[in-house]
């Protein structure tokens, strides 16, 4: 049974400054990002950024799954055919590369996260392409929610216009519901599927969520690498990634993340 926790307009205020700061790391790491970085040093500034605002990175620590560790990072460093849950560490950027950035933190209690893809220096058109669709499709989502609007009309419109520019939705991995933990119900699909048509969401004020679209340049299919954490595709073709905290009212949206 799904168990949808909304918040009050306190809870909300309470949320935002924690997305205030994933927002803030998130642009310091993108003036960090350039050829010849590890990403073992964006992780150290953001895992800085945090520690010294008083807060706890939300993925650091966060349980494997069968049996593998722990996260040990405070970002997820996701390069070129990684989509998610990258692991930072002596890779070194490149020219030519793009790198999804996905952070979170808790602040009193409530969470904020977010996710970007970047692009490094020159890249071909069509990764270009890749990274403009998957950013142009959040922000169609979140233009497209209202309150008493099910989300499986903005989850079809979503998967449409990203079939229609040739790439794939990730199905995997879905957006979630956020508070007080990670989190929470319910679960926020980038696709039209039955399940979502059986138990639709209505966005109702106090609703608050994580929408974020991954996008494949190429098949939608993903596998986990060897390490266990880092998820990248079957096809070895790239993937986009981007996610914003976006919270109902009785008049429209926020985008706590912005």
């Amino acid at each position: 049974m799904v168990a949808i926790r909304l918040k009050t307009r306190e809870q909300i205020e309470q949320m935002r400054l924690a997305c205030r700061l994933v927002r803030q790391v998130l642009d310091r790491i993108a003036g960090l990002i350039a050829p010849g970085v590890k990403t073992e040093q964006l992780d150290r500034e953001a895992e800085k950024m945090c520690l010294d605002a008083g807060a706890e990175c939300l993925f650091k620590g966060v349980p494997g799954r069968g049996g593998v560790g722990p996260f040990p990072a405070a970002i997820c460093a996701s390069v070129n055919e990684e989509l998610v849950h990258g692991i930072p560490g002596n890779r070194v950027i490149r020219e030519g590369d793009i790198i999804s950035i996905d952070f979170g933190v808790r602040i009193n209690g409530w969470c904020g996260d977010s996710a970007e893809t970047f692009i490094v220096g020159e890249v071909p058109q069509d990764v270009r392409r890749l990274v403009d669709t998957t950013r142009k499709v959040l922000e169609m989502a979140i233009d497209a929610m209202q309150p008493g609007k099910r989300w499986s009309k903005i989850a079809m419109a979503m998967q449409q216009y990203v079939e229609q520019q040739g790439f794939a939705v990730v199905r995997e991995f879905v957006g979630h519901g956020i508070g007080q933990e990670m989190w929470e119900d319910p679960k926020v699909p980038n696709f039209l599927s039955r399940e979502l048509e059986s138990r639709d969401i209505v966005l109702e004020p106090g609703l608050v969520l994580a929408v974020e679209p991954m996008v494949n340049m190429g098949m939608a299919a993903v596998e986990y690498a060897p390490d266990g954490w880092t998820v990248r595709t079957r096809d070895r073709l790239p993937s986009a990634h981007f996610e914003h905290v976006v919270a109902v009212t009785t008049t429209g949206v926020e985008v706590l993340t912005r």
